[in-house]
């Protein structure tokens, strides 16, 4: 299986180019829930120690079913099938970019969550145009075991997210399991309590938003992912969610910028336009570094093989 791996402000993209299972053709949305249902042991054991690492997210590269966009994407933790994921995208426009299948320019991906925007500025500089992102509900009170009543807005960038602002705990390197600790119950908090999108969708990240000691930072987050790892970037559909609470809340102008940085430092630049469905559409600026190619084995007699799930 050849793969390329890179990471976006920190956080690891594998791409897998061949050996895939067979997922059919139709709409990308269906394809990503038989990757869910149908192939769980293949897409953990591409993420798993130890032939990956904690964090990582995979890229299964397909055909796309509209013609005009370069390639198909489905993307993944070891914990689940995503419906879009924005450093996975910035670290799959650099891997492209690597292998000379695109140059700078703007080019179309499709994902499972609807057609997107990707403008290679340079050999590591991506801008990235996201699905329209919404905020649903406004100052959702939760109870949260051992930390009493939350605030939070429940908002969509791609994923589903559960924003807290201002964190209950400083955002910096040093409180990194404290604030993986309270995120977690966070959102076992959220699905106890019914917290979820307009069709029943769970919440499966958190954010924390705070304060960031760097002058000319707008905002630092910790982002929760599915597998109980943080987001090393940004996290580009949570800053997609986020601009959609701005917005909501007259915070921030349409083509304002701001830079969002990540608990470790990273930064993305953000703004937004009005969405045609009362959202905004997003865009988010970050940059990639190919860190390896490689192809992975999977040997029968490897008694690890299939990844160390627990």
């Amino acid at each position: 299986m050849h793969v390329i791996d890179s990471h976006t402000g920190g956080m690891p993209t594998r791409v897998i180019l061949d050996g895939g299972p067979d997922l059919g053709s139709g709409p990308l949305a269906e394809r990503a829930r038989r990757l869910a249902t149908e192939h769980e042991a293949f897409y953990k054991s591409i993420l798993l120690e130890p032939r990956g690492q904690p964090g990582m997210v995979g890229a299964l590269l397909v055909a796309p079913e509209d013609s005009g966009c370069e390639t198909g994407v489905i993307y993944f933790d070891a914990d689940a099938v995503l419906g879009m994921c924005g450093h996975g995208t910035i670290g799959l426009s650099v891997t492209l970019a690597h292998m000379g299948r695109i140059r700078p320019g703007t080019h179309r991906v499709e994902t499972p969550v609807g057609v997107i925007s990707v403008e290679l500025l340079d050999a590591n500089t991506v801008r990235v145009t996201n699905v329209e992102s919404r905020r649903v509900r406004a100052a959702v009170q939760i109870e949260v075991d051992g930390h009493g009543s939350i605030t939070g807005d429940l908002a969509y960038g791609g994923n589903w997210f559960f924003i807290v602002d201002p964190s209950p705990i400083p955002v910096n390197p040093g409180n990194i399991r404290a604030l993986t600790d309270l995120t977690i119950a966070i959102r076992q908090a959220c699905i106890a309590q019914g917290v979820r999108g307009e069709n029943g969708e769970l919440v499966d990240h958190v954010i924390l938003q705070d304060q960031s000691p760097n002058k000319d930072v707008h905002s630092r987050n910790f982002v929760l992912c599915p597998d109980n790892q943080y987001d090393r970037s940004p996290c580009g559909t949570g800053s997609s969610a986020r601009l959609a609470c701005l917005a909501a809340n007259g915070a921030l102008e349409a083509g304002e910028e701001i830079v969002q940085e990540s608990v470790i430092g990273s930064p993305y630049v953000l703004s937004y336009q009005p969405g045609p469905n009362g959202g905004v559409i997003p865009t988010l600026t970050g940059q990639a570094h190919i860190m390896a190619e490689a192809r992975l084995v999977f040997a029968p007699n490897d008694p690890f093989r299939d990844g160390i799930a627990f």
